[in-house]
């Protein structure tokens, strides 16, 4: 038996590609995201009362992956990326269905243009993301802190630390008035090493780049420091 789902609206993200997006929600504060409703799900009453809450579920489709299919056992990067372990006790993208689902931030909801938009803070998701259900976060029934939580118990090793070089800093002064967040953002980010977990432990003079809305940010890693040497516009 089969069942298909229609996607309520999608995500406008700062991330325009999977890599360095954060492997949990909630990790990266200063990415803020919007939820667009669309059609019939954007009429003023789907969403009449949400507001009364501080955070929202927001269920989704990890849209990048699905042709990929998936497999009964992954390397979750917490693990270092070597140890192999069933696809049910991660939260990998490749999953049998491609569903994710994340707590996030409501920073308040608008109508514009027909459409419902969900301001959300510490998302994790790619831009163009799916959206197929939004539910909101109940403390008393979600927060469950006697939980055991496998091998991901505790919370990831101390953040890496960033510094800027004089040229990123430039940059990100030219653009404070678009990005008002974006040293923030950055910042955040490269904290959470997003490197494939087989490069972390190398030593390498390697440049690494990520997209982040159409800026392009490169940076190296010296001494266990994230260092951005240029922040640029993406063509």
């Amino acid at each position: 038996m089969t069942y298909s789902l229609e996607p309520i609206g999608e995500i406008r993200s700062p991330y325009t590609e999977k890599f360095a997006v954060p492997r949990q929600p909630g990790l990266v504060t200063a990415a803020t995201a919007t939820i667009v409703l669309n059609g019939d799900y954007a009429v003023p009453e789907t969403t009449r009362g949400l507001d009364g809450f501080s955070h929202i579920w927001v269920l989704f489709l990890f849209h990048q992956n699905l042709a990929q299919g998936w497999q009964p056992l992954v390397r979750p990067p917490r693990l270092g990326g070597n140890q192999k372990i069933g696809v049910f006790a991660t939260r990998s993208t490749f999953r049998p269905n491609g569903i994710g689902m994340s707590v996030v931030k409501l920073l308040g909801i608008e109508q514009q243009h027909q459409q419902t938009l969900l301001h959300v803070e510490g998302g994790d998701w790619v831009q163009g993301t799916p959206v197929i259900d939004i539910k909101p976060y109940v403390p008393y029934a979600d927060a469950l802190p006697e939980a055991q939580a496998g091998f991901a118990q505790h919370a990831p090793a101390a953040a890496m630390a960033v510094r800027f070089s004089s040229a990123a800093k430039r940059s990100i002064e030219q653009l404070a008035v678009s990005y008002p967040q974006l040293e923030q953002l950055i910042t955040q980010v490269l904290q959470q090493d997003p490197r494939p977990a087989y490069h972390q432990q190398k030593v390498t003079d390697k440049v690494y780049g990520v997209r982040l809305y159409d800026l392009n940010v490169q940076w190296q890693v010296e001494n266990n420091e994230n260092h951005v040497i240029n922040i640029s516009k993406a063509f």
